[in-house]
Formats: C-alpha cells, structure tokens, sequence
C-alpha cells in the first residue's frame, strides 16, 4: 500500500518507528515512494550533527560507536546510527544486520541503529546513504553516526557525507601510517587509537603525532585521542571533542552541509542515469566509441563526453 505524505510528515514527527523504518526502505531501494518521503523531510533537514567512523578492518569501530551513543544519551541527546555493511552477493541486502553489539541500545527510544548495504560502492557508501542520513536527520536525531566498512583509502568518500569524521586506528599500526597519510589520515577532524590498553598503543599516538601536518592558524587541531571502547575509558573525551567540533557549526553551516548531501546524490543519480543511457543504446555510435577506446585512439573521459553528446540527441 502506497503511503502519502501526511503519514511520513507526522509519524516522522511524532517518533514512530513504523514510519522511519518504511521511510528509510522506500529511500534506500529507490522505491517511487522515495519521493513522498523526500518531500514530507523538505524543510527539516539540516539539524543533526552527522558523524563519521572510520578506519582500518578490526580497529573496534562497532564497539566505539556502540559506546559513544552511550555517552550521547547520557547527554541526553537522541541518536542514529547508520552501520554500513558488506552486500551480500545474493540479494545485495546488508550481510551483518543490525550490529549484534548494537543490541544493548535495542529498548532505548531515543537510539534507531539501521544496517545499510554497501552494495559493492568503491567508497563503502551506497548511493542510498546519504539519502538516508537526511531521513534520520528529518526524523529529529540530534545525532547522525555513519560507521563505515573499512576499507583503507576508498573510505575517504564519508568526508563528503560527515561533518566530523572520526579516524580510528588500531594499535601497532606503525609503517601503514604513513602509507594511509595521503588518504584517510588527511581527512580526519579527530583520531582515535582504540584498545588503548596495548602496550603498543603510546607508540601508535606518536607514530600519528609525527605523520599531522601542522594546523594552520585558526584551523582546527585534530586530536589524537586514546579508549578502550570495551570499557568505556576515553569514550567521554571523544564526545567531547566531537561537541567541541560540531561547535563550529551554526545552523547556515547545516543547512549548507544539508545541501551539499543533496548536490551529491544529485551528482550520481545523473551519472547512473546516463550509464545506463550508454548501456542500453543500441546506437551504433556507441559502438564506434568502444572501438576506438580499444585501440587506443580515443582516451576515456573524451569517449565519454562523446558518448553522452550522442545518447543526448
């Protein structure tokens, strides 16, 4: 059964999990009432502080997310979280679920933890992430959490989608250090040295000390911030940091964050649309371009403008 706005517009209002959940379904699978629910957020968004999680593979990133929503609520502020997952190569659904060290926050009202999948994106991020996060944002989340799968370098794609992101490093990492400096440690507003009762965890802070460039005058300095997320220990200096940061933002700042989600999701509705324009042309046009890639005499982003002149006519 098709749902109008007026049922999205006041049960997201209201809290109701029913619609959130049914929302957060129709944006995600693309579903034609993605619409309605797109337009019963309009005007809404812009308000939830989004943050990023990310970092290598067995860094404790499901951990620290589960305890920082902890020290948020404690705070009293409402939270979502956002665990994208590996796609199962079936039915290219979220592999884990809802994360199972999620479940201490399952009867908390004021805590919504959804798994979405990565469906195979380079970056980690489906399309449909985004659009999500402006759901959850259009909910009244004070707090949007996006942790990622972890994937090394591709993972630099949620600093277009957070407003902070936090990079969470693992003990021990040493020489991968520098090797990630070009990519994930240079969009880092906060980092993090998770299971910080290792011995090898001191060496790791000054391995990341030494791998920052220097803030410039009136940046913002990115600390470099220790837990061990089993027990809570640093958790509460996270948020913190994570307040003191979200500080610099005043409504114009969210708004245009807000926008700049929508600028991207934009951008790759436009290049999946003209994908499948390309692919589907039996122009023969299209052919001729392939060909002329294959040997060489064309270069790829000059076929390409080619090739979408030609399915525009």
């Amino acid at each position: 059964m098709k749902r109008d706005i007026s049922y999205y517009r006041d049960g997201l209002a209201a809290g109701s999990r029913d619609a959130l959940g049914r929302a957060i379904t129709a944006v995600e699978n693309n579903r034609p009432e993605a619409q309605i629910v797109l337009q019963a957020i309009s005007g809404r968004t812009g308000r939830a502080h989004v943050i990023g999680i990310t970092g290598p593979p067995g860094a404790g990133k499901s951990t620290l997310t589960s305890a920082l929503t902890r020290t948020f609520r404690e705070r009293e502020l409402r939270v979502a979280v956002l665990a994208v997952d590996p796609s199962s190569p079936f039915g290219g659904g979220a592999i884990l679920g809802d994360r199972i060290r999620m479940s201490e926050h399952a009867l908390d009202s004021g805590v919504f933890v959804r798994s979405v999948a990565s469906r195979g994106h380079l970056g980690g991020l489906s399309r449909a992430t985004a659009r999500v996060t402006d759901v959850l944002d259009g909910a009244g989340f004070d707090i949007v959490i996006v942790e990622t799968v972890g994937t090394g370098q591709a993972e630099t794609e949620i600093m277009h989608l957070a407003q902070t992101v936090v990079v969470v490093a693992a003990p021990g990492l040493g020489d991968e250090i520098q090797a990630m400096k070009a990519g994930i440690l240079e969009i880092a507003d906060i980092f993090v040295v998770n299971k910080a009762d290792s011995p090898l965890a001191d060496a790791t802070v000054r391995t990341l000390h030494e791998a920052l460039r220097p803030a410039g005058e009136g940046e913002w300095i990115q600390p470099i911030l220790p837990t061990i997320a089993t027990d809570g220990s640093g958790v509460a200096d996270l948020a913190d940091a994570i307040e003191n940061h979200a500080d610099g933002f005043d409504d114009d700042l969210r708004l245009k964050a807000a926008s700049q989600r929508a600028r991207r999701q934009l951008a790759v509705a436009a290049a999946e649309l003209a994908a499948e324009h390309v692919r589907e042309s039996d122009d023969r046009i299209i052919d001729e371009i392939a060909e002329r890639v294959l040997t060489g005499e064309l270069g790829l982003r000059e076929a390409a403008q080619e090739a979408l002149r030609s399915v525009a006519r």
